[in-house]
């Protein structure tokens, strides 16, 4: 079940206790509420439950994004996302976005707008997954980089070979075909010098060169900008 509400700034922060509606700015807000009567979560799975690629059914049963997603969103727009949960209880999650009062105009577009996404590079995201590649590029673009997207390691191996310029792949490893594994074999077999990271998880390590850069998951934004870092330095180095 669902409904939503009109709240002002005031009465956000009275009826809410949440770290994140706590911070929202003065304003009106409406708030989307959906509650369930099911098993709900524990405190802990509750606090990770926005985290990206963090879910508790299993591999290849989800990819924890949906809330992850949906939680990013609200910031953006200068929202929050709270989760009310108890287990045995349900869960009932409160989406507070703020309403706008400006006039919509039209604007003149003069056109393209310069922008430094590539101050940091161009990282080639590879994922047979269409939305954990999203919510990765997402974070990569986030972090300065431009990204550039594959669905298999086959589909990256070919537009490696086209002379497309990359600075670093960022690669799923268990996907269909080609593993990132593979796709991390013929990398460094034909392009030495460009570097990869490998996404896994504990459970899929076998047939994964001890040497190879590895992130599991899941994994946060700070997670992933901090292992690319690193290999970054260790280039330098060897340079």
């Amino acid at each position: 079940m669902g409904h939503a509400t009109i709240l002002r700034s005031r009465a956000v922060a009275g009826a809410f206790t949440g770290p994140a509606v706590k911070a929202l700015m003065p304003g009106s807000y409406i708030r989307l509420s959906v509650a369930d009567s099911g098993t709900g979560m524990d405190a802990e799975t509750a606090k990770r439950a926005v985290e990206p690629f963090y879910s508790t059914k299993g591999i290849g049963k989800g990819t924890g994004l949906g809330l992850s997603m949906v939680h990013g969103l609200a910031a953006q727009l200068g929202g929050a996302l709270e989760i009310d949960s108890k287990p045995g209880l349900g869960t009932r999650i409160d989406l507070f976005l703020p309403i706008s009062q400006a006039r919509t105009t039209e604007v003149e577009v003069l056109g393209p707008v310069a922008n430094d996404h590539r101050k940091r590079g161009r990282a080639l995201v590879v994922d047979d997954e269409e939305f954990v590649r999203m919510a990765t590029c997402n974070m990569l673009e986030e972090l300065g980089y431009d990204t550039v997207e594959a669905g298999t390691g086959r589909e990256a191996e070919q537009l490696l070979r086209t002379g497309e310029v990359i600075d670093v792949v960022v690669t799923d490893h268990l996907m269909p075909g080609m593993t990132g594994a593979e796709l991390a074999r013929t990398i460094r077999a034909t392009w030495p010098r460009l570097p990869v990271l490998l996404v896994s998880g504990y459970a899929d390590a076998e047939g994964i060169a001890a040497d190879l850069p590895r992130l599991a998951k899941p994994f946060r934004q700070a997670e992933l900008g901090q292992r690319l870092a690193e290999m970054a330095r260790t280039d330098a180095s060897a340079a």
